[in-house]
């Protein structure tokens, strides 16, 4: 590859050799190389600027789960070398709760979590990062329910007027990646069934999902099936029923030896006016950041991988509502 360094055979070598090199290995210092000097990292919890506060992010993280191992499912990628590459890196990652930090005090609890990271990069450095880590799913495993440990995280950065604001579109910072993926026939279909739910259309998931689909939902619940589908979608969009929905990047590839496989950015922006995972409607204006990842076979999607964070969407309406 053009510009990174020729240990690494293609792009996803590079990206899961970092990852474990970093976290596992403790070269915590390669941030330096390796992440540009103004990267922009957006979570649905906050947003990040800067390779030194990624590597006090990464130190206060380990410091809290020392065990902490990442097992790289897949990379679903678009680009090229010379023009840059982004990787839709889907993580498993187990861990224990160890030391006290950003989720209180140390509980000893193991854990087991997905996170989804969006990288650009190019001549061998990530230059701007989009990151969801399945919050609801290790909160759940500490015994807490993600309302109520939004709360509770509320009151432990400061309260209402000092805690990190989670991410919309106000307070995001432009990046240099301007790109919207690639042109491929599943990242398409990937594409229009979201927006076909979105569009209240749930009629989609029987026409293009298997039957037998596997999903793995926020709060690291799995599902199968249409009706689980329905169950999930429905919820979430009946909760935000005239939020806006944005694509904002997909990427769909074909690979030896993989089944074909699509990666999908969106969001929702707009008012909880309705009933669904979040309760009673509290008018409060929400973004919701998603990536999902999906694996095709004959009889249309066979595995769906949904990733939001509950805990940022509690919290915006918390901070809305003032109910501390």
């Amino acid at each position: 590859m053009k510009g990174f360094d020729p240990k690494y055979r293609d792009f996803p070598d590079f990206i899961i050799g970092i990852t474990r090199e970093i976290w596992e290995d403790r070269h915590i210092s390669v941030l330096h190389h390796h992440y540009s000097g103004d990267i922009v990292v957006r979570a649905p919890a906050s947003v990040v600027v800067g390779n030194k506060g990624v590597i006090g992010a990464t130190m206060a993280t380990l410091a809290e789960f020392p065990d902490r191992t990442l097992l790289a499912e897949d990379v679903i990628w678009s680009g090229t070398p010379e023009e840059g590459m982004l990787s839709s890196h889907r993580i498993l990652t187990t861990a224990t709760h160890l030391g006290d930090g950003a989720y209180g005090k140390a509980t000893g609890k193991k854990l087991r979590y997905r996170v989804i990271a969006d990288c650009h990069a190019i001549n061998d450095r990530i230059n701007d990062e989009w990151l969801i880590r399945d919050q609801g799913a290790i909160v759940r495993q500490m015994g807490w329910d993600p309302q109520d440990f939004a709360r509770d995280q509320i009151a432990r950065e400061g309260g209402p007027e000092k805690c990190p604001r989670p991410l919309t579109p106000a307070n995001d910072i432009p990046g240099p990646y301007k790109g919207r993926g690639n042109d491929n026939e599943w990242g398409a279909r990937h594409v229009d069934l979201i927006t076909r739910i979105m569009n209240a259309d749930m009629a989609a998931i029987p026409a293009v999902c298997d039957r037998a689909c596997n999903l793995y939902l926020p709060g690291g619940q799995m599902g199968y099936g249409h009706g689980d589908a329905d169950r999930f979608w429905m919820s979430l969009r009946s909760a935000f029923p005239d939020a806006a929905l944005s694509i904002d990047h997909v990427i769909g590839r074909e690979d030896p030896m993989m089944p074909p496989r699509s990666a999908v950015r969106w969001s929702l922006h707009g008012k909880h006016s309705g009933w669904g995972a979040w309760g009673a409607p509290t008018g409060a204006e929400v973004y919701v950041l998603g990536i999902c990842h999906a694996e095709w076979g004959p009889w249309g999607l066979r595995r769906d991988y949904v990733h939001i964070d509950e805990t940022a969407i509690w919290k915006q309406i918390l901070l809305h509502t003032g109910e501390l």
